[in-house]
C-alpha cells in the first residue's frame, strides 16, 4: 500500500491542507483544499482572542475554549474525509506535517489579552493546536516543524539545494491548476517531510 501524509499551513479560521502520496518513489498530490475551521467565517469567530479581549476573563476563557473545540471538530472531519479518499485508492494516510510559527510559548491568558501582538500570535496558535488535536484523534502520527526551517530541513534530508526543493514542490501542482500558491506549496512540503520523518525510504528519492 502506498504511503501518504497530510500537510497543513494554518491561518485564522482556515487551513491550507494538502495530502501527498508516494508512488514508485515519487510524491504526487492526492488532495488539496482550504477547509474552514470555524462554522461562521467572520472576524468574530476567526479571531477568537480579539473577540475575547473585550469580555470579562471567565467569558473570555469560554469564547476561546469554544473556538478551539469547534476548530478541532471541523479539522477532524476534514482530515477523516481525506483519509477515506486515500484509502479508497489504496493509500495509507497515517501521518501529518504541520508548519509552526517561530514564536515563543504564550504567557497566561490575562497577559495575552493585554497585548495586541500576543493576541495575534494566540489566534494563530489556537488553530494550530486544534489541527494537532484533530490529527491525533484521527490516528495520525504528527510531525511539526517551524515554517522558517522547513525548506532548509528538506534540503538536507533530500540532498537537494533549497531552490531545487522549491522547484520540485512547485512542480507538484503543475497538473492541478490554481490554487497552488505559497500555502499549498508549503503544506505539500510539510506532508513530504512527515513521510521522511516516518522513515519511508522512497520519500527521500
Amino acid at each position: 500500500m502506498n504511503q501518504a501524509a497530510i500537510g497543513l499551513r494554518a491561518h485564522s479560521g482556515w487551513t491550507a491542507m494538502v495530502a501527498v502520496a508516494l508512488e514508485e518513489g515519487s510524491p504526487w498530490v492526492l488532495w488539496r483544499g482550504r477547509p474552514h475551521l470555524v462554522e461562521t467565517f467572520t472576524f468574530e469567530f476567526r479571531q477568537p482572542y480579539h473577540t475575547a479581549k473585550e469580555l470579562p476573563i471567565d467569558e473570555a476563557r469560554g469564547v476561546i475554549a469554544r473556538a478551539r473545540d469547534e476548530a478541532t471538530r471541523l479539522a477532524r472531519n476534514a482530515i477523516a474525509k481525506v483519509q477515506k479518499r486515500a484509502a479508497d485508492i489504496g493509500c495509507d494516510l497515517s501521518s501529518c506535517g504541520l508548519l509552526l510559527a517561530s514564536g515563543r510559548p504564550l504567557p497566561p491568558l490575562e497577559r495575552v489579552l493585554a497585548s495586541h501582538a500576543l493576541i495575534h500570535t494566540a489566534d494563530g496558535e489556537l488553530f494550530r493546536e486544534a489541527l494537532v488535536a484533530a490529527a491525533k484523534s484521527c490516528g495520525l502520527e504528527t510531525f511539526t516543524i517551524k515554517e522558517s526551517e522547513v525548506v532548509e530541513s528538506a534540503s538536507r534530508e533530500l540532498g537537494m539545494k533549497p531552490d531545487g526543493v522549491l522547484r520540485r514542490v512547485t512542480g507538484l501542482g503543475a497538473e492541478l491548476g490554481p490554487p497552488w500558491a505559497q500555502d499549498e506549496k508549503l503544506a505539500a512540503l510539510a506532508a513530504w517531510m512527515a513521510l521522511i520523518h516516518r522513515n519511508v525510504p522512497a520519500a527521500r528519492v
